[in-house]
């Protein structure tokens, strides 16, 4: 009987379609499931969830496990509501998600180097509410982690059509099908790494090879070996492999996708002649899954995105401006946020990211964020505009600029450079006074050797700003 469930009847139709074929393979190209045993794997799982109900929520934290699928099939089989964690993430805040989003178990590895994740239930105490009236008419299937305007994490909530939705727009719009091999070294509890591998799987019956190597050599290698044909990759990926000597030659690979952090246009130029493939930028967030996509991959602008994807429509807020705030309407935008919702940005399959966007050619481009804008005694300051001009001073190879807190301006700027060793601060201070107004020169340049991140390649404004507080 077809289920009622949309991605567990595609998976039905997955299923039948492709069975014995192989679904996920190891770095060496060797299958580790084939469809049919991510279903065997599946029902398997399915009685060790007894003990727990209907839309009571479960957190997987396996990392790229060759069960992730099957787990996530046994859970939605049982109407559970399934949370996302990365591996990497602090205990701090692994126990505030899983307070805020009131899972009672967790899928993970029992213990440091074991062969299968096992369910852990939670020491929680009573719930003072069923699961099942958190939600009303509109149980979740998923629930996506996301930060929050304070330090404390909150969940975006999907039924199963958004998240259909979302890995239909993908597909279609970047063209993958089932004759593709997915590369899977980003993570899978994460958006883009759930969304770019684990949907394409479940709903289209596309194949991913999973790496937990992040090694870039080993990465390349990998790709090479396995014959994988896409590789949803960050922009910290590509620069690595660009820095490599004696690269290998990718003649199977024929999707190059970079999201998750700002994709330079020095950086995109750079791998095409190195690579002879070109990247694609795709642009995306937790509420709503894709965006937008530069299909063509040869627009070298900074910030650039592309148009929007398949049955998704982009509408300036202020039109009449030449960067502005987007509202995102499509089938794939989440329900809400959880626990406490923001019906201005995220409700009625509408979301309306922080991000600034400008009209580039027939695409656009990311030029800032609303909460980035630094306000120093009420003039705003748009870091983009202030890294842009580091970037043209000889030397410099990457900027980025961040508001502090000041107790006379309410703010002020500081930026961190990276640059030959040869550039001084007082040299730059001195080039951004000739060509900023006074309230965006920057009261403080850190040079270092290499701009933060974390692991998905992203860097954090806010982070800088408390790691640089003060100096």
């Amino acid at each position: 009987m077809k289920s009622r469930d949309p991605l567990l009847a595609a998976w039905q139709e997955t299923l039948a379609r492709k069975g014995n074929a192989p679904a996920i393979f190891d770095t060496n190209g060797a299958t580790l499931r084939s469809f049919r045993q991510v279903e065997e794997q599946a029902r398997a799982y399915e009685p060790n969830l007894g003990a727990f109900a209907s839309a009571d929520v479960i957190a997987i934290q396996s990392g790229n496990h060759e069960d992730w699928p099957s787990i996530l099939l046994a859970c939605w089989r049982r109407e559970m509501v399934v949370l996302p964690l990365e591996r990497s993430i602090s205990e701090q805040e692994r126990a505030a998600a899983l307070a805020i989003c009131r899972a009672v178990a967790v899928v993970a590895p029992k213990a440091f180097g074991a062969p299968s994740p096992e369910i852990l239930p939670l020491r929680t105490a009573a719930p003072t509410v069923k699961a099942a009236s958190l939600w009303g008419n509109q149980r979740p299937s998923l629930l996506k982690l996301t930060s929050g305007t304070t330090a404390l994490p909150r969940a975006i909530r999907f039924r199963a059509q958004q998240l259909l939705a979302d890995c239909e727009n993908i597909c279609e719009t970047m063209g993958i099908t089932d004759a593709d091999l997915n590369f899977g070294v980003i993570p899978i509890s994460h958006s883009y790494g759930f969304s770019n591998l684990i949907t394409p799987l479940i709903a289209r019956g596309v194949p991913m090879v999973l790496s937990a190597d992040r090694l870039p050599r080993a990465v390349l290698n990998d790709v090479v070996r396995t014959k994988a044909t896409v590789f949803p990759g960050m922009p910290v990926f590509y620069q690595a492999f660009c820095e490599m000597d004696e690269r290998p030659e990718l003649p199977n690979l024929r999707l190059c996708i970079s999201a998750g952090a700002p994709l330079t246009a020095a950086l995109a130029k750079k791998f095409r002649e190195n690579f002879k493939q070109p990247i694609h930028s795709f642009y995306g967030s937790s509420e709503c899954g894709g965006i937008c996509y530069d299909r063509d991959g040869s627009d070298f602008e900074d910030g650039f995105v592309g148009s929007p994807m398949n049955k998704v429509d982009l509408e300036f807020i202020d039109s009449a401006a030449e960067a502005s705030q987007i509202c995102v309407r499509s089938t794939a935008v989440g329900d809400g946020y959880f626990p406490v919702p923001d019906e201005e940005r995220l409700s009625g399959g509408v979301f309306v990211p922080d991000d600034l966007l400008a009209r580039h050619g027939s695409g656009f481009k990311i030029v800032g964020r609303i909460s980035d804008v630094i306000n120093v005694a009420g003039k705003k300051v748009n870091p983009a505009e202030v890294e842009a001009q580091l970037l043209q001073f000889g030397g410099v190879r990457d900027a980025i600029v961040f508001g502090r807190k000041s107790s006379l301006r309410n703010e002020e700027v500081a930026a961190c450079v990276v640059a030959e060793p040869n550039v001084r601060e007082s040299e730059l201070l001195t080039f951004c006074r000739t060509r900023l107004s006074g309230w965006q020169v920057p009261r403080r340049i850190f040079l270092l050797d290499e701009i933060p991140v974390n692991e998905r390649g992203k860097t954090s404004r806010r982070e800088l700003a408390l790691r640089f507080a003060g100096r």
